[in-house]
């Protein structure tokens, strides 16, 4: 069976190690030299000229240069796991098996953009790994292999993304045997039980000490390293959050956005229902008790 393989991520190369490592026929991949969203950018020509495989870099996957080129190489089929463009007609139709993509969540629920951070950020308890058979809609097609996922209370985006990776793993040494042997299934999409996750913007990452603890706990676990960091804003000026824990605070009585205790660098700020401690932050100068963020 011959494997076609688009992706930019951590994630992709993670998978593509995976099949190289399983001896697959992999006969090209695609991927890009550059990206300007994706903090997990991983640019895949380093592990390709490594192993000898062919590449080329492209930032449209449905341009004529590209489709012409996967087509030159007539894969089977065609791995798409870390891409963000939706693929058309023209491309989903060149492999016999067609393309499987893949989403970090338990379609079809929650489909859409950015399903880690979403999920953390919501404080859900649970996704999943979920593989499927690409449409010219959003995650909308044919489920070839789902796994669930648990969410740790202490889980964050490092972790959890780590998590995605094992599992994904072991789902694709499943499945890629059947594809080979025409023996996989096809689960249908209950579109009555699909949401759409939106593109997240600058102010979803924004942290207001008007928050309560565990908003503002979950929405910097969602994007710690390897994402962009929670901001907050002091003056005018960006500081980075990447980790904090809540505290307990009964006091009612004491205003949030108060500075209740410096131990070193944590910084312990009153919220609405508690309190927070700033573990690690990119505070320039750190504030006293006393002051109100």
């Amino acid at each position: 069976m011959k494997i076609l393989f688009i992706g930019s991520v951590y994630f992709s190369q993670c998978m593509l190690e995976e099949l190289i490592d399983s001896g697959k026929n992999l006969v090209g991949v695609v991927t890009k030299k550059k990206s300007t969203f994706n903090a997990d950018f991983c640019d895949l020509s380093i592990l390709c000229k490594k192993k000898n495989i062919p590449y080329i870099y492209t930032n449209d996957i449905n341009s004529e240069e590209t489709v012409n080129w996967i087509k030159s190489l007539s894969p089977d089929v065609i791995f798409c796991f870390g891409w963000s463009n939706l693929i058309k007609k023209e491309l989903l139709s060149v492999p016999s098996l067609g393309i499987i993509g893949f989403h970090p969540a338990a379609l079809p629920a929650n489909r859409g953009r950015h399903p880690l951070i979403w999920a953390l950020a919501l404080g859900l308890k649970k996704t999943a790994s979920t593989f499927f058979f690409m449409t010219e809609g959003a995650d909308d097609g044919d489920i070839l292999s789902q796994e669930p996922i648990i969410i740790q209370e202490d889980d964050d985006a490092a972790s959890l993304y780590n998590k995605v990776i094992s599992v994904a793993k072991k789902q694709l040494h499943s499945f890629v045997p059947l594809l080979e042997n025409k023996k996989y299934c096809r689960i249908l999409q209950d579109n009555s039980k699909a949401n759409y996750w939106r593109k997240r913007n600058v102010n979803d990452g924004r942290i207001s000490f008007s928050m309560n603890s565990e908003t503002i706990y979950n929405l910097t676990r969602a994007l710690t390293r390897p994402y962009v960091g929670a901001s907050y804003y002091l003056n005018g000026k960006e500081i980075k959050i990447w980790k904090v824990k809540p505290v307990i605070n009964l006091d009612k009585n004491i205003e949030y956005g108060k500075v209740l205790d410096i131990r070193g660098k944590i910084i312990t700020v009153k919220t609405p229902d508690g309190a927070i401690d700033l573990i690690e932050h990119e505070f320039l100068e750190i504030p006293k008790i006393g002051d109100y963020l």
